[in-house]
This record gives C-alpha cells, structure tokens and sequence, in this order.
C-alpha cells in the first residue's frame, strides 16, 4: 500500500568528512593555481577546510535556533573552491588591466612632460627675440 510513498523516500546520510580529507582535496584542486610563495599556498589550502568546518558548525546553529537545515556536502566544499579560484582570476585579470591603464596613463604623462619641456623651450627662445624686437622698435621710436 505503501509503496510510492517508500520508493519516493530519501534519507540524507550526509557524514562530515575529516579534516585530513578534506586538506587533501584542496591541496589537490589548488595545486594548480600559482598562489606564490609556499607560505601563501599553505594558508590558502588550510583555510578551505576551516571554513568549510566552520559552516557546518553554524549549520547546526542555525538548525537549533531556525528550525531550518542547511547542508553541505562534498560538492559543496569543490563549489567552494572553484569559487575561490573563479574570484582569484577575476581579481588578478582586474589587477592587470588596472596596472595596464596606470602604466599607459604613466607613458601619457612622460609624453606630455616631455612636450611641455620642448614648448618651454621654444617660449624661451621666443622670449629672446620678442626683447630683441621691441628693444629694436623702442630704438626707432
């Protein structure tokens, strides 16, 4: 009688992985990624687990005071770090092309220095010969 009812029927038997497993995953899944120095990498791959642990601890908060589940699974921690790894490259693309238009507004400024030199230079002469010429024209006045 009973049957669509049993068949339809899913138990979560989500077990919290151990913090060795998942430093091994993201190990993994960040050694690909150029973080720079050991010390870097090493912060950044022991972080994933700690947060990732320390969600779990405010899901069951949140299950004790809301009375709602939040779970989060392996696919969960994965999606966390190719979150990390999708935020890391559009920050350093956005680095890029803020040091590009900062080096080309540099070049800018060294060629309008550079110009302002040569009309500084062409004002000098120019003043020279605007002396001379009113020295002569005071002459024949």
């Amino acid at each position: 009688r009973f049957l669509a009812t049993v068949t339809s029927t899913v138990i979560d038997w989500f077990q919290p992985w151990p913090e060795s497993s998942l430093f091994s995953v993201a190990k993994r899944f960040l050694d690909e990624v150029d973080l720079g120095e050991d010390t870097v990498r090493n912060a950044v791959v022991e972080f994933m687990p700690y947060s990732f642990q320390l969600v779990n601890k405010v899901s069951i908060k949140f299950r004790e005071t809301e009375r709602r589940y939040n779970y989060t699974t392996p696919k969960t921690f994965l999606e966390l770090i190719k979150l990390y790894k999708n935020v890391l490259a559009a920050k350093r693309k956005g680095n890029l092309d803020n040091t590009e238009r900062l080096e080309n507004g540099l070049q800018k400024l060294h060629r309008v220095q550079a110009d302002v030199d040569v009309l500084v230079e062409e004002a000098k002469v120019k003043a020279v010969e605007v002396e001379n010429k009113v020295a002569s024209a005071n002459i024949f006045a």
